[in-house]
């Protein structure tokens, strides 16, 4: 056996899948479930969509423990905030504080974030927050390991002013092409659409989403897949 495989010292590779699209009165937030340390699936059914206040929420990536922390001191501050002026922060400033905290600690953090959500200023915001703490505003965002192969899918598939159906159709078939090529992205499918009515939640299961290429059906046993054999008779 390979020693290195044993070093547990040695940097984790971690992998995930995360989207955030707008479309014509909101944003779709989207993100597959599997949470991975190497070649071991540590949460099949993570949740990383994570709320920061009633009408912004937070797709995860990179070290789900950074993240998580991340996360926890932007809520906590928003909630300040919120007291103060009375009224619920904007998604920029819901997006500025995580780039903040990114980018103070760039040299101990492994996570890159999507903030996404809604407010009456601005409608539906998307904001981009990669390794290092930039902030980056964009029609639609992808990240983690499964985003690079969902580039071109996205310069081909994205438009401006779809609907909430359009969009939430094009990030579950974004995720599930993600979770077909990816190895690290799986499990199920996760999205959160939030709009001036509120926020809605939807749960793919893994064998609802639709096959790519070459991928096998899911099946509850090895025993549906194998071609059944009539073993030969027993001579004595």
């Amino acid at each position: 056996m390979d020693k290195s495989s044993l070093d547990v010292e040695q940097p984790h590779s971690m992998g995930t899948t995360i989207i955030g699209v707008t479309y014509n009165g909101g944003v779709v937030l989207g993100a597959d479930s599997r949470t991975s340390t190497g070649m071991y699936v540590a949460n099949r059914a993570s949740d990383k969509i994570t709320q920061l206040t009633d009408n912004v929420y937070v797709c995860r990536s990179g070290s789900a423990a950074d993240s998580q922390v991340v996360s926890d001191y932007v809520r906590y501050f928003l909630h300040q905030h919120t007291i103060q002026l009375g009224q619920p922060a904007t998604v920029k400033v819901a997006a500025s504080l995580v780039r903040q905290i990114s980018y103070n600690n760039k040299a101990m953090l492994q996570t890159g974030m999507i903030v996404g959500g809604w407010d009456k200023y601005e409608g539906g915001k998307i904001y981009g927050v990669p390794l290092g703490g930039t902030l980056l505003e964009q029609p639609f965002a992808i990240g983690g390991s499964g985003s690079s192969y969902l580039y071109g899918f996205f310069d081909q598939a994205w438009k401006e002013g779809m609907s909430h159906e359009e969009a939430e159709k094009l990030v579950v078939t974004a995720v599930s092409l993600a979770i077909a090529r990816d190895g690290a992205s799986g499990g199920v499918v996760r999205t959160v659409t939030i709009n001036k009515d509120g926020v809605k939640r939807k749960f793919y299961p893994g064998d609802t989403l639709p096959l790519w290429h070459e991928e096998i059906e899911s099946v509850n046993s090895l025993l549906d897949i194998v071609p059944a054999a009539s073993p030969d008779p027993m001579v004595s």
